[in-house]
């Protein structure tokens, strides 16, 4: 489900204080024989939106990402309040598996048995707790103000719980619910830096083995990671970029552009499609598909999951510059419009078509293009930094049909690509069944031959940590990036 609008009609809590709890202009109220009643002040929005956010995330699968700015601007939080607000909102997600544990131990009961509201209210203030400088007295009151406001006959419950999980730190819960490190390293890390334990063992496979550097990356999914600009070459210069945004270049894409803050969507080189928000790996990948050497014609290039439009932004700038013609193919009609949008005024024409189905259209045959980038749908498990929630509703059984269409996916761009060209597979996960598997056996299976070609030369000189080849992963405990996975193929 997507993300409802918040509003009227949301189960959240309402955007005044609770009834019965609001000064009216005459004074507080009154009881019986005139008793003047203490009046409560109204919650704090920024509290109160962050718990919108939780709350719409896990009653109605919404997107925090997408959810909570809607949220802000109708809450009129701006500045320290936004920010206050979103670091609540993500942070409690990140840690929510270790939050739950917390929560588990200190109210005696499995956290699924709390009802929701107030399980929500408790894992905000329980991050407060944990990992804010907000004094605890202030994290338990205003987290048993959010409970009253939702569920009233909670708020001693509510209580008691908070002022349990205050009376240790982060470490020592940790030390007191994670298995030990030497039996069961996996449980140990995952409880730790609070990621499912699948996706721990995912990642430390993918590292060779080193639990050393996979509590890295544990570490680095857990911080707030900054917002990449890509300058479009051409368009924009990433010196002038930063200085407007007053950001500073990246350290390895050339169009890359780190914004120190404020709200991308605001910025006129972005409104005016100058430059476009796009992690520096996702730079990095598409760029080393388009500056890949090349034999023969190099006019026609092709971006066959094209959605929503980031690395054909990218590819249609360079494609201006060297008089070269992007197709864009997307199966969704609306991320295909997203698509349209972020390529207007660019020699990129979009299609909405499944990009299985080269050959079944004049305008994707097969064996035309020169270079084809396959940007596979994947689980995202190397943009957990950015789309926290990710890492609690991905399971493995999603692994098998995601494959399954990477795969035919891939095996299509081979079909479409003309002999000598080049096809990018690329991934946005670091679990090798979704990279090395999917990559090498799509190609075994293709039926015609395919060279792989190394990608490390591909990517900026002094890049650290890129491994063997010829394939390319990275990190964001490496790179600084989302973990992005690279294999450039050339068809025989």
């Amino acid at each position: 489900m997507g993300a409802r609008r918040p509003g009227r009609g949301w189960r959240g809590i309402r955007v005044t204080a609770p009834e019965g709890t609001r000064p009216t202009r005459s004074g507080p109220s009154t009881g019986r024989g005139g008793d003047r009643r203490p009046t409560r002040p109204p919650l704090d929005r920024p509290r109160r939106a962050a718990y919108e956010a939780v709350a719409a995330v896990h009653r109605d699968d919404a997107f925090a990402n997408l959810v909570l700015p809607t949220i802000l601007r109708e809450e009129g939080l701006f500045g320290r309040d936004a920010a206050f607000a979103t670091e609540l909102t993500y942070g409690t997600l990140r840690n929510l598996g270790t939050l739950d544990a917390i929560l588990t131990d200190a109210a005696g009961r499995d956290v699924a048995r709390i009802d929701p509201p107030v399980r929500d209210a408790l894992r905000l203030g329980a991050y407060q707790l944990l990992h804010t400088r907000v004094p605890a007295h202030a994290a338990v009151s205003s987290t048993v103000d959010l409970v009253r406001s939702v569920a009233p006959g909670a708020t001693g419950f509510a209580n008691a719980v908070l002022r349990e999980v205050s009376s240790r730190d982060a470490d020592a819960w940790v030390a007191k619910l994670a298995p030990p490190m030497e039996t069961d390293p996996v449980g140990h890390l995952a409880l730790a830096y609070s990621h499912p334990q699948w996706i721990v063992r995912a990642f430390s496979e993918a590292l060779g083995g080193d639990l050393g550097e996979t509590a890295r990356l544990l570490i680095e999914d857990n911080e707030r990671p900054p917002v990449h600009l890509c300058a479009r070459p051409g368009l924009i210069d990433p010196i002038e970029l930063a200085d407007q945004v007053g950001g500073a270049p990246g350290a390895f894409s050339p169009y890359a552009v780190y914004l120190p803050g404020g709200a991308p969507g605001d910025i006129p080189a972005v409104v005016d499609g100058r430059a476009h928000v796009q992690d520096e790996g996702s730079q990095l990948v598409a760029a080393a598909l388009a500056d890949a050497p090349l034999d023969g014609p190099d006019g026609r290039w092709l971006d066959l999951c094209a959605g929503p439009g980031g690395k054909a932004g990218l590819l249609g700038a360079l494609a201006a510059q060297r008089g070269a013609r992007v197709t864009a193919v997307e199966v969704a009609e609306h991320r295909a419009r997203l698509v349209s949008l972020a390529t207007r005024d660019l020699p990129v024409a979009v299609l909405t078509m499944d990009g299985r189905e080269v050959g079944s259209d004049p305008k994707v045959p097969e064996q035309h293009f020169d270079r084809v980038l396959v940007d596979a749908p994947c689980t995202g498990l190397g943009s957990l930094r950015r789309r926290p929630e990710s890492r609690w509703r991905r399971q493995p059984s999603d692994l098998p049909p995601l494959t399954r269409l990477q795969r035919e996916l891939l095996g299509a761009a081979l079909r479409a690509v003309r002999p000598g060209g080049l096809v990018a597979y690329v991934t946005c996960s670091p679990h090798t069944v979704e990279t090395h598997v999917t990559v090498t056996e799509a190609a075994r299976r293709s039926g015609v031959p395919v060279d792989f070609v190394d990608a490390r030369p591909l990517l900026p000189a002094g890049m650290p940590g890129l491994g063997d080849g010829p394939t390319v992963q990275l990190w964001p405990h490496r790179h600084g990036t989302d973990a992005m996975f690279l294999a450039v193929l050339r068809r025989g």
